[in-house]
């Protein structure tokens, strides 16, 4: 796996997941999702997803710097 697609597919997936945890906490209202707990939840579960792949990449990167 590239080490630049787990830096952007990590944000993308954390900001999709704070999206949605808004929603479902009904921080940010006006769509289907607003207000359903559910939301929230799958929200933490994408938004976790996404700091696994930001962690991942910083230990990459720094075995990238150290090696050299």
């Amino acid at each position: 796996m590239s080490v630049w697609f787990r830096l952007v597919g990590g944000l993308v997936l954390v900001l999709i997941g704070l999206v949605w945890i808004g929603q479902g906490v009904n921080l940010i209202q006006g769509s289907g999702m607003s207000g359903h707990g559910q939301y929230a939840v799958a929200g933490i579960v994408v938004a976790l997803g996404g700091l696994w792949l930001l962690w991942n990449f910083a230990q990459a990167h720094s075995r990238t710097v150290q090696s050299r």
